[in-house]
């Protein structure tokens, strides 16, 4: 919203300005005199040749155009301001049109001298309405039709707009008389809201004044209370529609919440309901003050400046700000890397702060519409309302009032006179479950500067904060309240670093206090029982938690220490040593929240990455945890946490993952864990596994018993090797060397493929290169061998389809290709190659590709641990690296955190040895980094797919894999 820029345009004899005319001229944007001596030439010079005239008329428009917005787009990247870049091309559109319409009319219809009532108007409506237009925007035009037409006008009329289309516009148009515009903004509010943006270009402006005079007095009279409530609910479906947040981190910058609608929402509200055309007279009605229009005005310069530079980067209108973007977006604004914090990191927080302010100002901006509208009230119907929503006494307090289920203040002065109010207020709201009535948050917003040191170490305010936090009602809501209030951030200023920070990266999907708050209302949900089916284990458990106060403070802090040059798990652990006693908690409460916040990340990376099966895995996990509680509470915040990425991250196989994880350290905490000796707990597997076939013939039940070696005994259930067991039976009775099973697992989230196979070492990177050619993501592997040479290898891939039915025919065509593949029938370097011809290469993203091998992360195998950049086809070639180098993978866990993966292979070598050589530890990373590599993928995005390194294969006897697992 800014101050619209009236002038006369040139010949205007009354002297009278023009109701929506740009005051200052941009001579050098366009020379518009040098355009109209051009224009003239070419109507000389072409008088007999209309189609040469039209095709010479294009060329200097198009030449005009280009000129007037490279330099448009030179003195935005000078001066930095969005609104004048806007401004700049808004009137550079109109000189366009001001001499197109003058030649139309004088050098092909003959109508220069036409009389003034048969004239007809061009004005502008929607965003170039007021003044502004983006590079790449719509042109909105109105024309206005007097009421006794003349016979050229709607030929002109088409002329124009066959021009501005052959231009490259798009232009959104519709031609109308004065009267047909009032019948049909009575009944349109769209119409309405575009009537009442309309600026004259040129032509009659007799006719242009006239609709803004009856505009004015037959539509917009007295139907304020109408238009408001109109547009705040458009604006709310419009915020439901985008997610209902202003942080994501993709965020549309037009119409997105704290966006630019946003603004322009405002702008036609102010404009209807206070009658005014300049938004600065917000100021002398009261509605803003000084210090909050001013905010707006740059809040304003910003996102046109953010719009202005994506429309000239993109060549489109992009609306939405793509991590592909803001990188060269932040550059063109001029942001620089800080300690911490990369260059779009710290771009994108003064995004979401700018859109935070927006919704400050909306906030204001709506509690002083709604002082004005009660005060416009006819005597008897304010009665009525005061009736209605008569102000009520709360209990326990005299600072605040219930006014119609909204709280309110009982006096202008309650903050002034005793700062605690400020946190209290919120309290009282909580407990009362009470709305926050606009004038009283918008005092608080006023009032922020009062929330100094004394108040953040006042005991009774801590108390409160921490009973609100830890509320049995809606925490998160309150949370949220004092954070857009802007308390939170001020009561908490470690908080208030991280508020509006966002993570360029395609995992997280808001920003940084934006996750922490919807991560506080994942664990009120699990404290109330109320999401018992997605996650049984955690509401089970929560109940038993001992300290549900360090759990809660945990949850809101885990991330405080975001945008830090240190690791933000150490920072934040820090962070909370010197807050929890401010909270009031004890010594041991403090420890239990920093540790927690220490190893957030420990549990969902241990469960993603590594093998839940190997008992070395679980001792270590279980040492670091150390008791159950702390178990416990680590799971339940990992839930929370992940829950809060965003959209989409959770699903349950990541809670399957954790369930296992927690089941087994419980049992190792609880002094559970078997002790019996492997060999013997294999062996009693086997005997259970005989006893469960009792339909089958002795010989079959002995000779698919002994098919399996420990590993799989011990860590497959009973049910699925039934299944197995089924499985590879048929496929021997059929005489089938290759087959494959699917299985679908809706509360998972994923779909579970088995392959049995004559083994070789290949297989798996056949495997994920086939699934890679079906599009599909693969996120763990099973992989056992059998004592006849076979692989049996359960390959778990994410759902699709929301129908069962859709997700097997699905998983069986992803089968029928494993199997095309292993079979020879298609050959795996063309269907990755036709897979992967026409992708788009990630380069918003840059992970440096890492490689770490360990052997004391398990007693039996070497575990490498890969990290890069995600990409189709990747599994499948880091796989056949592993098989050059004459290592057989014995299980491989597949984690992807948005563009990166983390995959880690428990490996041996050929004859079931650890890789303990150093030499060959740096050939391993040397290899797999280099097929790792940008180069790499740029290399193979430029060969011919014939040139692909063929995936040969070669055997290896099932007793040497067997070795390894054994």
């Amino acid at each position: 919203m800014h101050k619209q820029r009236l002038a006369e345009p040139a010949g205007q004899e009354d002297g009278r300005p023009l109701m929506t005319k740009h005051e200052t001229s941009f001579p050098d944007i366009l020379d518009v005199a040098a355009l109209r001596a051009r224009c003239s030439f070419i109507a000389s010079a072409h008088a007999e040749h209309r189609d040469l005239m039209r095709q010479a008329l294009l060329a200097a428009f198009k030449q005009a155009n280009l000129d007037g917005r490279e330099k448009a787009r030179e003195l935005l990247a000078r001066d930095g301001s969005g609104l004048k870049c806007a401004e700049r091309i808004s009137w550079l559109q109109d000189q366009l049109i001001t001499v197109l319409h003058d030649f139309v009319l004088n050098e092909i219809f003959n109508a220069a001298n036409a009389q003034p009532w048969t004239r007809i108007a061009v004005t502008a409506v929607g965003g170039y309405g007021r003044g502004t237009l983006a590079p790449g925007s719509d042109i909105d035009l109105l024309f206005l039709l007097p009421v006794k037409k003349a016979v050229w006008a709607e030929p002109a009329i088409e002329f124009m707009l066959y021009i501005l289309w052959d231009l490259g516009f798009k232009v959104g148009h519709a031609t109308r008389t004065i009267d047909e515009c009032i019948r049909l903004s009575r009944g349109d509010m769209t119409i309405r809201t575009a009537i009442l943006e309309t600026r004259y270009i040129c032509g009659s402006k007799e006719l242009a004044e006239e609709l803004e005079t009856r505009f004015d007095s037959e539509i917009v009279k007295n139907t304020g209370p109408d238009f408001i409530a109109a547009k705040l609910a458009e604006r709310d479906e419009r915020h439901r529609k985008a997610g209902d947040t202003r942080y994501l981190v993709e965020p549309n910058v037009k119409e997105g919440k704290g966006g630019l609608r946003d603004i322009h929402t405002l702008f036609w509200i102010a404009k209807y309901f206070y009658r005014v055309k300049d938004s600065a007279d917000l100021i002398k009605l009261g509605v803003l003050s000084r210090q909050e229009y001013h905010l707006f005005q740059k809040a304003d310069d910003f996102l046109w400046a953010v719009r202005c530079h994506m429309h000239f980067l993109t060549g489109k209108a992009e609306e939405r700000l793509s991590f592909d973007i803001q990188r060269e977006i932040a550059e063109s604004l001029g942001y620089h890397d800080h300690p911490g914090m990369t260059a779009v990191e710290r771009f994108m927080k003064h995004y979401f702060l700018v859109a935070k302010n927006v919704g400050d100002l909306t906030r204001i901006f709506c509690a002083a519409l709604e002082d004005q509208q009660a005060k416009q009230l006819p005597g008897f119907t304010a009665a009525l309302s005061r009736f209605t929503h008569r102000i009520r006494k709360i209990a326990g307090t005299l600072e605040f009032v219930d006014d119609g289920g909204r709280i309110a203040l009982a006096s202008p002065d309650v903050f002034k006179r005793d700062p605690i109010n400020l946190i209290r207020i919120f309290h009282v709201a909580d407990i009362n479950g009470l709305e926050f009535h606009p004038a009283a948050l918008k005092q608080v917003t006023r009032s922020l500067a009062l929330i100094t040191q004394p108040v953040r170490d006042d005991e009774e305010a801590n108390r409160l904060f921490m009973s609100m936090l830890t509320s049995r009602r809606d925490p998160e809501l309150i949370l949220r309240r004092m954070n857009e209030a802007g308390v939170l951030g001020r009561f908490i200023p470690e908080f208030g670093k991280i508020v509006s920070l966002m993570q360029f990266n395609m995992y997280h999907h808001y920003t940084v206090d934006e996750h922490l708050l919807r991560a506080v209302d994942v664990l009120s949900r699990i404290d109330q029982g109320r999401d018992e089916e997605l996650h049984p284990l955690a509401v089970k458990l929560m109940p038993g938690v001992e300290d549900r106060t360090a759990l809660f403070v945990a949850v809101l802090l885990h991330d405080v220490a975001k945008g830090r040059p240190e690791d933000h798990s150490t920072a934040g652990a820090k962070v909370a040593r010197k807050l929890c006693p401010r909270f009031g908690m004890t010594p041991k409460q403090t420890e239990t929240v920093a540790w927690l916040i220490e190893e957030h990340l420990t549990m969902s990376m241990v469960a993603q990455t590594r093998d839940l099966n190997d008992r070395k895995t679980i001792i270590d996990f279980a040492e670091k945890v150390q008791s159950l509680d702390r178990l416990k509470m680590l799971l339940i915040l990992t839930i929370a946490d992940i829950r809060a990425v965003g959209p989409g991250v959770w699903n349950g196989w990541k809670g399957q993952l954790l369930r296992t994880l927690y089941y087994e350290t419980e049992l190792l905490l609880s002094g559970g864990f078997s002790d019996l000796p492997r060999k013997e707990r294999a062996a009693h597997a086997a005997a259970v596994l005989f006893d469960a076939l009792p339909d089958w013939s002795q010989k079959d039940r002995k000779t698919y018993t002994k098919l399996h070696y420990q590993p799989y005994l011990l860590s497959v259930p009973l049910e699925d090797q039934l299944r197995h067991a089924v499985f590879i039976r048929e496929a021997d009775k059929a005489g089938r060397a290759l087959a494959t099973m699917v299985r679908t697992h809706q509360f998972h989230a994923i779909t579970e493929i088995t392959v049995l196979s004559p083994d070789h070492p290949r297989l798996l990177a056949v495997i994920a290169g086939a699934c890679a050619a079906a599009g599909a993501n693969i996120v763990d592997a099973q992989i056992f061998t059998t004592s006849d040479g076979r692989a049996l290898d359960t390959i778990l891939i994410t759902r699709e389809f929301p129908v069962d039915d859709d997700e097997m025919r699905r998983a069986a065509s992803i089968g029928r290709m494993i199997e095309d593949v292993l079979s020879g029938t298609k050959r795996l370097p063309e269907v990755i190659a036709s897979r992967t011809k026409h992708r788009k290469r990630n380069k918003a993203f840059t992970v440096p590709p890492a490689v770490t091998i360990s052997n004391s992360l398990s007693n039996k195998f070497t575990v490498i641990e890969v990290e890069c950049l995600d990409r189709t086809g990747l599994l499948s070639e880091v796989t056949a690296v592993l098989s050059d180098l004459s290592l057989d993978i014995a299980s491989a866990h597949i984690t992807t955190f948005g563009e990166k993966v983390i995959d880690t292979f428990y490996v041996t070598d050929l004859v079931g040895q650890k890789i303990t050589n150093e030499g060959r530890h740096g050939n391993i990373v040397a290899r797999l980094k280099a097929v790792m590599s940008d180069e790499a993928d740029e290399m193979r995005d430029r060969m011919p797919s014939g040139m692909i390194a063929p995936q040969h294969t070669r055997s290896v006897t099932g007793a040497k894999r067997a070795k390894a697992e054994s």
